[in-house]
């Protein structure tokens, strides 16, 4: 027997799992936006080696 789903739903499940993901990449591009910055903080910070 072939089970009934109601395509609106399915629709609904979808675009929460969608929502859901945006808010988690929107939030690691946060942080890797954060993370990049403080790495070149530190590398103006370091003093540049002469090579010989």
């Amino acid at each position: 027997m072939k089970k009934n789903i109601n395509p609106s739903k399915q629709i609904e499940g979808s675009v929460k799992e969608l929502e859901e993901r945006i808010k988690q990449l929107e939030m690691e591009n946060a942080y890797l936006k954060k993370l990049n910055t403080l790495v070149q903080m530190q590398e103006k910070l370091q003093p540049k080696s002469k090579r010989k």
